[in-house]
């Protein structure tokens, strides 16, 4: 994977020429903004744009958060920046103050995913708890949590599915992911495609690749990823007695 430096040495030299920026609250100067403006958005050539300035409980420091899903921090003067979490300590022990950022924006962008566009399983019984997994029918560990979906059901816990095939269109799971969005019974070709059965190949329009670009902006890079209620996001496989432990339930 490349580093945050590296994607932003490509931006500069292969960007279009093409300018944007979608300023949702700018904390600062104008001389602080119309620096970071400079060094971010125009020097990418538009290809990363700046969300968000926003003060922070350090004295001169800024957020700078990029369409990326990546969050900077910048002096006053905008003359340095630097990539990272930023951590407070409590006498509970360190506190990132970064991570309420990144959830908020993930919820965000999983709210735009209507529902009828996830393949989703739902408990008999109440519902305790609503887990989003960005899933690929032929990654390892998606399959081991799909063989819990039955213990995941008995506890109330509603797992709602988008499809990543990791390696985008290019990936040996795309065509699979396409057949299982386009069959009548995506819950029936998602479980036979997860145990390796062969699908009829379909075709038509689907919401896979639209899934893989919002996965993208959240920062996923593998799958299965668990999106917790409160925007959390947790890479890989989880057994069934420690989700319930993480989703606080009884």
């Amino acid at each position: 994977m490349k580093t945050f430096a590296a994607r932003l040495l490509l931006l500069i030299v292969l960007a279009p020429l093409t300018l944007s920026v979608q300023a949702q609250e700018f904390a600062g100067s104008q001389a602080l903004q119309d620096k970071l403006v400079q060094a971010i958005v125009t020097a990418s050539q538009g290809q990363l744009e700046i969300l968000a300035i926003k003060e922070t409980p350090l004295g001169n420091m800024f957020e700078v958060e990029l369409n990326t899903g990546e969050l900077l921090y910048s002096d006053i003067s905008g003359d340095y920046l630097f990539a990272g979490d930023m951590y407070q300590t409590t006498g509970a022990g360190l506190m990132n103050l970064s991570s309420s950022t990144r959830q908020i924006r993930t919820l965000e962008r999983i709210a735009t995913i209507p529902e009828d566009q996830m393949i989703i399983f739902d408990p008999e019984n109440e519902i305790q708890a609503t887990l989003t997994v960005f899933t690929d029918v032929d990654c390892t560990y998606c399959r081991a949590l799909h063989r819990d979906m039955e213990d995941l059901l008995a506890k109330g816990i509603r797992i709602r599915y988008l499809a990543y095939p990791r390696g985008g269109e290019g990936a040996g799971s795309f065509d699979k992911m396409i057949s299982v969005w386009c069959s009548e019974d995506r819950h029936k070709s998602l479980t036979q495609a997860k145990n390796g059965q062969n699908l009829p190949i379909r075709d038509c329009e689907t919401p896979v690749m639209s899934h893989y670009d919002v996965g993208n902006q959240i920062g996923i890079s593998g799958t299965p990823a668990l999106i917790f209620p409160d925007g959390r996001v947790i890479p890989g496989y989880m057994d069934v007695d420690r989700l319930v432990a993480m989703l606080n339930i009884n």
